[in-house]
This record gives structure tokens, sequence and C-alpha cells, in this order.
């Protein structure tokens, strides 16, 4: 049962080790297909070297698991509330990259102070709020999911493909598997250079907004015309 999609979300968890999102098994990627409203997601807590395309495990849109020998990921109702809210995403990462969990664990956005940020995330990189004790205590990955969305009240998770979660990290996601892989580089990349920005200069200022504009929306919309596929 989707084979195809297994492989893509068996390279796409991969490539967190290539790109160094991940340390130990810390992280995850899941891929879905609409038609079937079926999603397929890393096991629990199975190292990298041993992972296989075979391992990935396939759950409906009720959470529950419809192939797998091993247990999905604990973010699995995380990654559901995406998929569920977000009705133009196709693949979702979770990772505990340095930078990106630095800047969720000061509580804080990630501003957008220069054209690198602003080509793919437009306008800051939201930080989800804690959640409360009741939260955390009873359906914590429903509700991270949760909090995620309402972060997402007044942003497009189109232009915005990405989020920090207070006191935990990322959560990024694409049309697939493996878009959702390579914002979660640009996020933790971006997360960096904000990071050492504020270290050469505290009161830095973000980009103007016509510069943000301009970086965004010649590689987004309609009207965009960086790359071969575009003008």
């Amino acid at each position: 049962m989707l084979e195809r999609l297994k492989l893509e979300v068996y390279e796409a968890n991969m490539a967190l080790v290539k790109h160094g999102l991940v340390t130990f098994t810390w992280g995850n990627v899941s891929g879905i297909d609409r038609e079937l409203g079926l999603f397929v997601i890393k096991p629990s807590g199975v190292d990298y070297d041993k992972l296989s395309a075979n391992d990935m495990v396939v759950v409906n849109m009720n959470g529950d698991v419809v192939e797998g020998k091993l247990k999905p990921s604990t973010d699995t109702p995380t990654h559901l509330r995406l998929y569920k809210e977000f009705q133009t995403i196709g693949g979702v990462c979770h990772t505990h990259s340095t930078y990106a969990v630095a800047w969720a664990q000061a509580g804080r956005d990630i501003p957008c102070f220069g054209t690198t940020h602003a080509d793919t995330f437009y306008g800051s990189i939201p930080c989800a709020r804690a959640l409360s004790e009741a939260e955390i205590k009873d359906r914590y990955e429903d509700n991270t999911g949760k909090a995620i969305i309402e972060a997402f009240a007044n942003k497009s998770p189109v232009y915005v493909p990405g989020v920090i979660c207070k006191s935990h990290g990322p959560f990024t996601w694409g049309k697939d598997a493996a878009q959702s892989v390579y914002n979660a580089v640009v996020l933790e990349e971006v997360a960096k250079m904000s990071t050492l920005t504020l270290q050469i200069n505290p009161s830095a200022a973000p980009a103007s907004s016509a510069l943000q504009n301009k970086h965004f929306l010649r590689k987004h919309g309609p009207n965009a015309y960086y790359g071969q596929g575009n003008g």
C-alpha cells in the first residue's frame, strides 16, 4: 500500500540526516495521499541508520494505523491536525534543530531581517503559544497542533510554511514531504542568521516591507519570475 509514498517519506526522513537537522531519533517527516485520505509517517524512536521504506507507517485521518508493523511517530496527532486544518499541504516535517529550538525556547517569533528569509517565509516565523498544564497532560500532541493552528489565525500556511512551538521546536510543511524538509532546512538557516544578526547588532530592525515583498513575490504567487519556469 502506498509504496511510492512510503519511499518518498523515507527519503525525506533520510534527508534530515543529510542536512544535519536531527540528532539520534529527534525528528520525523510525513506525506499524505489526499485522494485516499491516508498519510505515511516515520515510526517512533527508530534509529535513522536502521530505517527502510518498508518501516514507514500508514495512518488514516482518524489517526488509526492501517498498515505497518511499528508504532507511528508520537507526533502523529500533530501531523494529523495540520493535514486536517491546512488542506493545501502534502507533507509535514518536525525537527529539534539547534537554532530553531533556541528561538522556540526563548519564545520569540523569528523576524525577517533579510532576503534569505524573505525568499521562503513571508514575514516573521511565528512562535506558537505555550500549552497549559491541562493541554500538556491530556492529548499533548493534538494540542500542539491546535496551538499551531491558532498561530496562523492571521497568516497563510502557504506563504509561511513553518512555525516554532514554545519550548519545543519547529514544524514545517510543503506541497510534499521533500518540500517540508526543504523548508525545515531554510528555517534552521534563517534562525541561525537571525541569532548572529542580533549578536552583532542587538537593535537590528527587520528588512523593509518593500524588500520583503520583492523577494517573496518574485518567487511565489501569480507574478513570480524567479527560475526557469516563470516569467
